[in-house]
């Protein structure tokens, strides 16, 4: 007999699909376009592709396929991601993508939840600061380029380098992202930004440097961007999580609703 669904979970997978997919996705691009089912978005020369799963259904992948790269390409975009759902009903989606020369990055855990769960800082040790970028002695250029540093250590694959995207982002649009940082000195020791769109918020690019880590860190970094994140009238908080970020957020009550993998097309590379 199959388990009863959880109303809870299909509330927030809902939730998800309706507020985090699809144009609302790329919102915060720098350009943007519909092809077909497709949002195909810019990100200061770093691309993605967002839809709802549903919409791809009776699509003819390998015509969508060939048509995003062509917008990219085209737009002298060489890398770009298409972030695909654990949940969407898409078997046929998989092969083509490879067949089209994309890779799978590894599975990341969807999570999310009420900004108050996660708002529990613990006291740091001794000689650390907690900061939002820029807020401090260091200048705001300092701070996202310690960031920069402490993500390449830590990430494998690090992603592109958008130091000028980020500062022109946290200096002209302040009030949709913000990027903090537990520092020892001048090096970032721990660090993780929130994306601002209400009613929802993201955390992205949480790191902590591996001797750090188990020392409630990421947590009370966690904390500050939850706060923000409720501050600015956000009533859901979801995360993209590793499996160094998981327990915590499990740990504070977040749902686990969903996967995702991004699919990588290197334009250079093929």
């Amino acid at each position: 007999m199959s388990p009863e669904p959880d109303p809870d979970l299909q509330r927030l997978l809902a939730a998800h699909d309706r507020l985090l997919r699809g144009q609302r996705e790329v919102a915060s691009a720098t350009r943007h376009a519909q092809l077909g089912p497709l949002w195909l978005a810019d990100f200061g020369g770093y691309g993605m592709v967002s839809y709802q799963g549903v919409d791809l259904a009776n699509a003819d992948l390998d015509e969508l396929i060939a048509s995003s790269v062509e917008w990219f390409t085209e737009r002298g975009i060489v890398e770009f991601e298409w972030k695909t759902r654990g949940h969407d009903d898409l078997p046929a989606l998989d092969p083509a993508l490879r067949a089209a020369g994309f890779a799978p990055d590894p599975v990341e855990v969807v999570m999310i939840g009420e900004p108050a769960m996660l708002a529990r800082p613990e006291a740091l040790p001794d000689g650390l600061e907690l900061r939002q970028a820029g807020a401090g002695a260091a200048s705001l250029a300092a701070d996202v380029e310690a960031v920069s540093r402490l993500h390449s250590s830590v990430f494998e694959h690090a992603g592109p380098d958008r130091q000028e995207r980020t500062i022109a982002i946290l200096t002209e649009k302040p009030e949709t992202m913000q990027l903090w940082l537990v520092a020892e000195g001048d090096q970032a020791i721990c660090a993780g930004r929130v994306d601002l769109e209400p009613p929802v918020a993201g955390l992205f690019g949480g790191a902590t440097a591996p001797q750090w880590r188990g020392r409630g860190i990421y947590r009370t970094l966690t904390a500050a961007r939850a706060q923000a994140a409720a501050a600015a009238g956000c009533e859901l908080i979801y995360a993209e999580c590793t499996p160094f970020s998981r327990p915590i957020l499990e740990r504070a009550g977040l749902r686990a609703i969903t996967s995702t993998t991004p699919y990588l097309w290197q334009g250079a590379a093929n």
